[in-house]
């Protein structure tokens, strides 16, 4: 009984060592002002899958991140970049203009310029002066 016992362990610890799927990887954005931030970032077209007051799990289709919004640092969140890799950079620069982000919260919207890189892409600051640089692939 003992050796089946101690075969079945090695082999749930054989599998859980070899099993390198990935999940999900989330970073935690800071928020200066958490309910800010939170309706900012619905107003860019993200939802609230849950919040607990001081975490907020947000989520566009299949891509998210973590609202945080405790222990806020001013040079954590101005040196902070998120990236969006999207389909149509132009649909994505006109919702977010639409929506007067810019005006209402003001932050800055850039233009959509084309990189050396290969991407067309823009910036938006977050209401903690998070970036996020909105591309496109272009090849």
């Amino acid at each position: 009984m003992r050796d089946n016992q101690a075969r079945d362990n090695q082999a749930r610890d054989n599998q859980a060592r070899d099993n390198h799927a990935v999940v999900e990887l989330k970073a935690f954005v800071p928020a200066r002002d958490i309910d800010v931030s939170k309706q900012f970032y619905v107003d860019m077209g993200f939802t609230i899958a849950s919040d607990d007051g001081d975490v907020v799990y947000m989520l566009f289709d299949t891509v998210s991140f973590l609202l945080q919004g405790y222990d806020f640092v001013e040079a954590a969140a101005t040196h902070m970049e998120m990236h969006l890799l999207v389909e149509s950079v132009d649909a994505w620069h006109q919702r977010l203009d639409a929506a007067e982000l810019a005006d209402r919260y003001g932050v800055t919207l850039t233009s959509i310029v084309e990189q050396p890189w290969r991407m067309r892409d823009f910036t938006i600051t977050d209401p903690s002066g998070v970036t996020w640089r909105i591309a496109q692939n272009t090849d």
